[in-house]
């Protein structure tokens, strides 16, 4: 619709019809939307804005290609790691870039996470616990596992979803997804050592786990609602 207004199309019903997919639903409302003032200034400006679009989509094109290159050695990795949930690709090609794929140089999962900055902090003096705020570690890095992680508690019945929402009442949205973002990264350390497929645990994990514990959470909740509850097991 925007190359034809730049074009000379002003004609609402024209434009309104360009519309696609679940956007053609909203034909009227667009053609009521397209009705207005448009003048060559207007056309010059967006115009501008299309054009330098298309060269960063060029540039991202350009340096997506250059990144295959350079990434190739390390496919299987790459492709290892976007079994994870919220993993994308780009994100795991961060990931590599960041940590490389050996993981003999991090005894454990323990130290990636030290040197990542993505647990807390340990400053303690005669018996006082001081700041545990985290270290700072590589901001790509926390990117690239945050940006996995927003991704990973959107999705349905997967472990990471379920750590976030057990997590978020009583930790906040913050300390919630820095834990996620630390279980991506121990998780990267363990297929990257093993080289074995991502095995999710599942979205019912923490019931399964301890289901005296979750009945007893649940009848609390409906104690504290006013309801009395009596329980039978079941045959």
């Amino acid at each position: 619709m925007l190359d034809a207004l730049v074009q000379g199309t002003t004609d609402p019903e024209i434009l309104a019809d360009l519309a696609k997919g679940r956007l053609r639903q909203k034909i009227p409302a667009l053609r009521e939307a397209l009705e207005g003032r448009f003048n060559d200034l207007h056309a010059l400006l967006i115009g501008a804005i299309l054009a330098h679009l298309d060269f960063l989509d060029e540039q991202i094109e350009r340096l997506s290609e250059a990144m295959e290159k350079h990434i190739a050695p390390f496919a299987r990795a790459v492709e290892l790691l976007c079994t994870i949930p919220g993993v994308q690709r780009r994100n795991a090609e961060c990931i590599v870039a960041e940590l490389g794929v050996d993981m003999s140089v991090f005894p454990t999962a323990k130290h990636l996470a030290s040197w990542a900055g993505m647990c807390p902090g340990n400053d303690q003096s005669a018996g006082k616990r001081r700041s545990g705020r985290t270290r700072k570690g590589s901001k790509w890095l926390d990117w690239a596992l945050e940006e996995s992680a927003l991704a990973a508690i959107r999705a349905k019945d997967i472990y990471l979803a379920a750590q976030y929402q057990r997590l978020r009442p009583r930790r906040g949205h913050k300390k919630a997804l820095g834990a996620v973002k630390h279980s991506i990264l121990v998780t990267c350390w363990h297929m990257l050592t093993t080289g074995e497929l991502y095995t999710d645990l599942g979205g019912d994990y923490y019931q399964r786990r301890d289901p005296d514990k979750t009945t007893k959470r649940l009848l609390s909740q409906l104690e504290r609602l006013g309801h009395t509850v009596t329980l039978q097991p079941a045959p």
